[in-house]
């Protein structure tokens, strides 16, 4: 039986042919485009980035500035003006999500470039959103010039400064350590369990905050018959600074160390019923606000002399503490930022690299704080 051969009308053999035609142009297209994208996101452009810059015509603007997350920020944002396209390229790239809006914003308001940059180094996406609904700010070097100056502090820095008549950096400092309100209120609840956990009356610990402990040996405490720990670091440190003591022919010794919250509770209600209320709240920090909970502080005395301030261990402590970790934490030059009267036996273990800085930048530990760490 002879086979039929199937013959393609013509007609249908142009349509076949245009489609061919047609998908051997999406292919070509598809390719170009992908080797576009590539070599855009070679350059740090994300693909709705490249995509708008195609659509506003920047493609030279995108590949003059290679790598500039603010200007890709923006071309992937609904918030994109093409008259502040300058201003993208030349401001510093901040995570969140209201960048580009806030950047509008801050423009619009009348701040430069360099201006805008202090604003955002200075606060998350929320804090710049607030700050954005501000008249302009004539000065704005006035505070945050200073790299820990928070800009969502701005109108409380204003009054306090207004009220205390106090400097810039001091405003700043004591703002951030919340003294611009009432002792023991709003205060910041912590989980910190390191050496750089702040425990003050701005600063709360909670009733359930313990750290891991360990004892203090016998033969290191002033009374031998106590039982003191505190954290196996701090511990650890206050043996070699006792042990280097004793080579200066020194009986430097610890008198107390960690209290829990049911302690320090007990010791709050004592001197409340000896000397009341008043007295305790200006001398006796409430429980879940002492530094001897965190399990870093201890007090210490010496065999030689009764009264630790009067010898020659604590003259030595105070020239050597920082070669060991530990800081002269309640000096009489600090109680406007510490909040407790002067206690020249009690020391804090933090480290030897902040314990340096601290002796070094005559600083006590909430200036610390602040400068160094509540980022």
């Amino acid at each position: 039986m002879e086979k039929v051969k199937l013959k393609m009308k013509k007609p249908f053999k142009i349509f076949v042919k245009i489609v061919s035609i047609i998908l051997i142009i999406l292919l070509i297209l598809f390719i170009i485009w992908t080797i576009i994208l590539d070599s855009f996101r070679s350059i740090g452009y994300s693909k709705a980035a490249t995509i708008n810059i195609f659509k506003e015509f920047k493609i030279q603007v995108a590949t003059d500035n290679p790598n500039n997350k603010t200007l890709n920020a923006a071309f992937e944002s609904d918030d994109y003006k093409e008259k502040n396209i300058n201003h993208y390229i030349k401001i510093k790239y901040h995570k969140g999500k209201d960048l580009v809006s806030n950047i509008n914003k801050l423009i619009s308001k009348g701040y430069t470039d360099r201006e805008i940059n202090i604003i955002l180094s200075h606060g998350n996406n929320d804090d710049v959103k607030e700050f954005a609904k501000k008249d302009k700010i004539s000065y704005i070097d006035e505070f945050y010039s200073y790299s820990f100056a928070k800009l969502k502090n701005y109108d409380r820095y204003i009054t306090f400064m207004d009220n205390e008549g106090d400097d810039e950096e001091d405003t700043i400092i004591k703002v951030n350590l919340d003294l611009d309100k009432e002792n023991y209120k709003d205060p910041i609840k912590t989980n910190d369990y390191s050496k750089n956990v702040l425990a003050n009356k701005h600063h709360y610990l909670g009733s359930k905050y313990v750290p891991k402990l360990v004892s203090v040996p016998s033969k290191y405490l002033l009374d031998k018959s106590e039982k003191v720990k505190g954290t196996s670091e701090a511990v650890n440190a206050a043996i070699n600074m006792i042990n280097a003591a004793s080579k200066d022919s020194l009986n430097l010794r610890i008198n107390s160390g960690y209290r829990s919250y049911k302690d320090q509770e007990e010791t709050y209600n004592y001197y409340k019923d000896l000397y009341g209320e008043s007295y305790c709240r200006k001398y006796v920090i409430l429980p879940g606000y002492s530094e001897h909970q965190t399990g870093y502080a201890f007090d210490f005395g010496s065999l030689s002399s009764k009264i630790f301030e009067d010898s020659k261990e604590y003259e030595w402590m105070v020239k050597n503490a920082y070669k060991y970790g530990f800081i002269y934490r309640y000096q009489k030059r600090f109680e406007d930022l510490t909040g407790v009267r002067h206690e020249a036996w009690h020391f804090r273990y933090v480290g030897k690299k902040a314990s340096k800085i601290m002796d070094s930048e005559n600083m006590p530990f909430e200036e610390y704080y602040v400068k160094y760490l509540d980022k």
